[in-house]
């Protein structure tokens, strides 16, 4: 078994946590009480076409239950300057979410971007804002070449995002509708997530 398939402590401790009986569990997913039990000490492992049952009765994702953790949204009013950034280091796929989530691609679980601040200090990843009518024109003085390049810039409220995709030989420049943003974010492929608050 590979280290990310799920462990029978993981299974224990879930199980516990819903006030849930060996016996109660087996039920639940057509097996044995002793398989439960084989399961939780580390003597075998649920066959994988269990794992869908074995997450419902558990009252969480199969990716949570592989994973060993329980993600729970705390954003529950959705406010979008909550928004989680997630970039896959395979494909490049950029994925949002408007709080707390856990968050699988190309077969790797992936961690929220943190952010650096994206200041005067760091020329080459400082974020700069005009205004230009009713709009903000971000850009930065960063290389665009096919190995080292802006992927995105997005503008982040309370009640919206807005992402620009950039592709290299372009200018790492966007422009975005001035209403409600608080943040500037920009990804680069080598650096990560950078930020610049809007006063």
């Amino acid at each position: 078994m590979t280290d990310n398939y799920v462990t029978g402590a993981v299974i224990k401790r879930l199980r516990e946590n819903k006030k849930m009986t060996q016996e109660e569990l087996a039920e639940k997913i057509f097996v044995t009480s002793k398989a439960v039990s084989k399961w939780e000490t580390g003597r075998g492992f649920p066959d994988i076409s269990l794992l869908e049952n074995l997450s419902k009765a558990l009252d969480i994702s199969v990716i949570e239950l592989l994973s060993g953790d329980c993600i729970r949204n705390k954003n529950k009013v959705a406010n979008m300057t909550k928004t989680q950034i997630y970039v896959c280091p395979v494909c490049g796929n950029v994925i949002l979410s408007s709080g707390e989530a856990l968050v699988s691609c190309c077969g790797i679980t992936l961690p929220p971007q943190e952010a650096e601040n994206a200041d005067e200090s760091n020329k080459e990843h400082e974020i700069k804002i005009e205004i230009i009518e009713d709009e903000y024109f971000v850009s930065l003085s960063h290389p665009m070449t096919k190995e080292h390049y802006i992927s995105f810039i997005a503008a982040i409220g309370g009640q919206n995002v807005q992402l620009i995709k950039l592709y290299p030989e372009q200018n790492a420049e966007a422009r975005f509708k001035i209403a409600d943003v608080k943040n500037i974010y920009a990804y680069c492929n080598h650096h990560g997530l950078f930020e610049k608050k809007l006063k």
